[in-house]
């Protein structure tokens, strides 16, 4: 059966609404940690990087050794660093620890997630990373440590009551590719 014109004007009309409707539910933003190509970061030219959270700004990138090394300079302030990701929350992704390697006996820094408005997968240990966010100086209790060690956390320099000095950057956003 051949439809007439004003048929299959009709017909397309309302393929253009159902579809429009389908895609269009309430408009909200992507939810954050939804994964989205960019371009790759400086140190992987040809890897296609994942990012989380907000888009990384353009502006240096800070030595990760540098800033491991001499926290205080950096202290509350915004930075980027780049680095080698050692390990990962195994239960949410809601932390990550990234370093110069994966060698545990080198310094670390704890990366958490903007008031949790964002996550990474679980299986993100072992890729590379790019971070933007502030770091803060932190001590964490005992009872704390446990629960990050119980996630996959290493702590291999602790106080003798069980506390851990971390250096934690909280990130507005996050690259990362393998």
């Amino acid at each position: 059966m051949a439809l007439t014109f004003s048929q299959s004007a009709w017909v397309a009309l309302l393929a253009a609404v159902l579809g429009c409707h389908a895609k269009s539910a309430p408009s909200k933003p992507e939810p954050a940690g939804v994964a989205v190509p960019s371009a790759a970061p400086s140190s992987a030219p040809s890897a296609a990087a994942k990012a989380f959270g907000a888009p990384i700004s353009p502006g240096p990138v800070l030595s990760l050794a540098d800033v491991l090394s001499s926290p205080e300079r950096f202290r509350d302030q915004a930075i980027t660093v780049e680095g080698h990701v050692r390990s990962a929350c195994t239960r949410r992704g809601c932390w990550m620890e990234v370093a110069e390697s994966a060698d545990p006996k080198l310094p670390g820094c704890r990366v958490t997630f903007k008031d949790y408005g964002f996550f990474v997968p679980t299986d993100s240990a072992g890729s590379r990373a790019k971070v933007q966010g502030t770091l803060g100086v932190n001590t964490l209790p005992p009872e704390r440590v446990l629960h990050l060690e119980s996630e996959g956390g290493q702590f291999p320099h602790k106080n003798p009551d069980g506390s851990v000095d971390e250096l934690r950057l909280v990130a507005n956003g996050v690259e990362l590719w393998r």
